[in-house]
């Protein structure tokens, strides 16, 4: 059965989206704050998800960058919130639809079932790795060579999106862009300084210089080869 993780403050609303989804033929996750909700994402690992911008804890915005660090699931914002500024933010910050309440029911169900018909199946961070790095999304690091690395949000957003794109150039704009949201390019050297930091942490976990699968490509860019090349 399809699985839906509402992640909703108000009791009422919670409610009524957890009676239309389940009459749908849906499974609900629910959750009442942010923090339970990426509790929940990482727990159920639902197929899609609904998600109030205004919630206690952690927010909207908060909630929606962190699951984008775990996964690429369908997400689609539900929020009193209907300035064209705030669904801009949303869709640039990675959602994939946004509708304003009040809302009409068949409406919803109608974006959530196009949003699941165009969806592939979800990819998790913690599946992005090799024999010898292993992500681990809820607490910001990697495990390199069996040894724990603690990152910043941004080192680890970077490794991600590197992970990802395994064998592949990912270049410095689209660096920027992805884990940054900087796509105009502005301060590009902080790329090179955050690459750099990250080797050098993966380096020391492992005790070897030599010890690092991470690789500049000049001119164009950086990739992750994997440890069977590190």
């Amino acid at each position: 059965m399809t699985r839906i993780l509402v992640v909703e403050d108000d009791p009422d609303v919670a409610m009524a989206l957890r009676i239309l989804f389940t009459r749908a033929g849906y499974e609900v996750v629910p959750a009442a704050d942010g923090r339970e909700g990426l509790r929940r994402l990482f727990a159920d690992s639902p197929d899609l998800m609904v998600l109030d911008v205004g919630l206690p804890e952690l927010d909207g915005w908060q909630v929606l960058e962190r699951t984008r660090d775990m996964t690429d699931l369908p997400v689609l914002l539900l929020t009193a919130r209907g300035a064209e500024s705030d669904r801009v933010r949303g869709l640039r910050g990675g959602a994939d639809d946004y509708l304003p309440k009040p809302f009409g029911n068949e409406e919803l169900l109608a974006r959530v079932e196009a949003l699941l018909r165009r969806a592939s199946p979800a990819r998790w961070a913690g599946a992005s790795h090799d024999e010898a790095l292993r992500l681990v999304p809820e607490r910001r690091s990697a495990v390199w060579r069996g040894e724990e690395v603690r990152l910043s949000d941004i080192e680890y957003r970077l490794l991600q999106v590197l992970v990802r794109n395994r064998g592949r150039v990912v270049s410095t704009d689209q660096l920027l862009d992805q884990v940054w949201d900087d796509p105009h390019g502005i301060g590009r050297e902080r790329v090179k300084f955050a690459v750099l930091r990250v080797r050098r942490k993966l380096q020391q976990a492992a005790g070897s210089l030599e010890s690092d699968p991470l690789e500049a490509v000049r001119g164009l860019g950086y990739r992750y080869r994997g440890d069977q090349d590190a």
